[in-house]
């Protein structure tokens, strides 16, 4: 008989949903421990560097809260998609496209604009990501086509039609041929909210679509029409619930977040169009949401945690050297673990056949 074996447990335990995210970052911290001795760091410096010493100034915390903001405001859109089964997995490529629309929209209207543009950039940054989330959602619907593949193809098209603009029409025709475009005007820029620091109005978006998120879910028709379909599709059709207006919602929902993630890039820190909006949020936000366990409160300390490594990992740069590839070594280790993990939700762990542990 062996020493371990997973035994099946009666039911589903809540207990475990809850402490396996922890037990995830605990062993993530772990290996990170034994990653850091391996390559010949020191172990204590290197996770100081990473995990506490972007947290010791006001600074290193604005930028906490610039990074987590994206992360949020992808998550949440994907989270409420995965609750009823729609895979989108293209939420880069919908941030793509939400920069390049909203941040076109400033490149219009540019020396000759007012308040009222930034407005309208966020209106077209939502409705940049939402046309780009469309695309699959139709062709799932139309010739039940795997959006987990067309998301993910299209996140690539429009990465190559965003270089196509900044070497081309986007171009900053006094930058000396670099691949950018031009400086955004104020008025066509998001205020900061903090001063000294980075942090402006995206982040108050973000507050929003984790209060609105909830309210979705919890407090409303839809939001459980999504819950049965995701957990049951067979009693959802039953019910009468169309599915695919709910594929239609969660699209263009999720589309649409994304979008305003990507105008808050530009609009925001970048403050102006380049070949490189964002380091892979809208992928990182695929973690974000299933660390957060698909609830908006748990994504919003879900991405504070990404978005530490992310700064964390440009501190251990700087700090010890470290080579840029560890920011996505911790990342994929946490996914990684959080689904290894995941296993303790319906099984427990007998030790020879006798004790069960978790």
């Amino acid at each position: 008989m062996s020493l371990l074996r997973l035994e099946p447990r009666g039911q589903a335990s809540r207990a475990m949903v809850y402490l396996t995210p922890l037990l995830a970052v605990a062993l993530t911290l772990a290996s990170g421990f034994l990653l850091f001795w391996a390559m010949g760091f020191d172990p204590v410096k290197a996770l100081n560097a990473f995990f506490i010493a972007p947290l010791s100034t006001a600074r290193g915390l604005g930028e906490l809260v610039v990074k987590a903001t994206p992360l949020v405001l992808c998550a949440i859109g994907l989270a409420i998609g995965f609750r009823a089964n729609v895979w989108n997995i293209g939420a880069e490529g919908q941030l793509t496209m939400g920069a390049v629309a909203g941040g076109g929209l400033a490149l219009a209207f540019y020396g000759d604009g007012g308040w009222w543009v930034l407005p309208l950039m966020v209106v077209a940054g939502a409705a940049g990501g939402m046309a780009w989330a469309a695309i699959p959602a139709w062709l799932r619907i139309r010739f039940n086509a795997s959006e987990i593949l067309t998301s993910l193809m299209l996140t690539y098209v429009a990465l190559l039609l965003l270089n196509y603009l900044v070497h081309g029409p986007y171009r900053d025709p006094e930058g000396f041929a670099f691949p950018e475009s031009r400086l955004f005007e104020p008025y066509a820029m998001l205020p900061n909210l903090v001063a000294g620091t980075r942090v402006h109005l995206g982040a108050l978006f973000a507050l929003l679509a984790v209060a609105g998120g909830w309210v979705l879910i919890a407090r409303t028709f839809i939001g459980f029409q999504i819950k049965v379909i995701g957990l049951t599709p067979a009693a959802a059709g039953y019910a009468g619930f169309d599915q695919k207006r709910i594929i239609w919602m969660t699209f263009l929902l999720s589309g649409g977040l994304a979008g305003i993630a990507g105008l808050g890039e530009v609009a925001g820190p970048i403050g102006q169009i380049t070949a490189s909006i964002s380091p892979g949020y809208g992928f990182t936000a695929i973690i974000v949401a299933f660390l957060g366990r698909l609830h908006p409160v748990g994504i919003l300390l879900a991405a504070l945690l990404m978005a530490l490594s992310f700064i964390g990992g440009e501190q251990a740069q700087i700090a010890l050297g470290l080579p840029k590839a560890i920011t996505g070594v911790f990342q994929g280790m946490l996914l990684f673990f959080l689904l290894a993990t995941d296993v303790l939700i319906r099984y427990r762990i007998r030790i020879g056949g006798r004790r069960a542990v978790a």
